[in-house]
């Protein structure tokens, strides 16, 4: 998957939401670059708090370099941000626009997926619905930057 250059990155627009997948209810975390839309980053987990916050602004920052976060003002956000010394402040109305969107997009293509194609597996780590993602993700970035 090709990413864009670190200095044309001007801050990261961050947000979780609740999936139902199966009868599991996990946390997607998405960052996306607020110039061409393309998705950074995404993880799924069970919990959502700082120390899973910070864990997640830390591999964007790894893969990306240090930029301001945009977030919706989740608490976990302000102290992650602090913690990882980034510069942190609230969604404008575009921003909140521009994600809001962009995590429904995701989410009514993953629990379609998951209508699908539905894990049997007792006790499922939720692999393949990460797989789905990440393929998802990467068939989306590569339209985002050849549009």
């Amino acid at each position: 998957m090709s990413s864009p250059k670190r200095n044309k990155i001007s801050e990261y627009i961050v947000d979780e939401t609740l999936l139902k997948v199966g009868s599991e209810l996990i946390w997607l975390w998405v960052a996306i670059e607020p110039v061409n839309g393309q998705i950074l980053a995404q993880n799924m987990t069970q919990d959502r708090n700082m120390l899973i916050a910070e864990r997640f602004l830390s591999g964007v920052v790894r893969d990306y370099g240090n930029h301001p976060v945009s977030t919706d003002g989740g608490t976990w956000y302000p102290m992650a941000c602090q913690f990882l010394k980034l510069d942190h402040h609230i969604h404008s109305p575009l921003e909140k626009s521009m994600i809001e969107r962009k995590m429904q997009y995701i989410k009514d293509r993953t629990e379609g997926f998951d209508d699908y194609f539905p894990c049997r597996t007792k006790n499922c780590k939720l692999k393949h619905v990460l797989n789905w993602i990440n393929l998802f993700v990467t068939y989306h970035n590569k339209e985002v930057i050849n549009a």
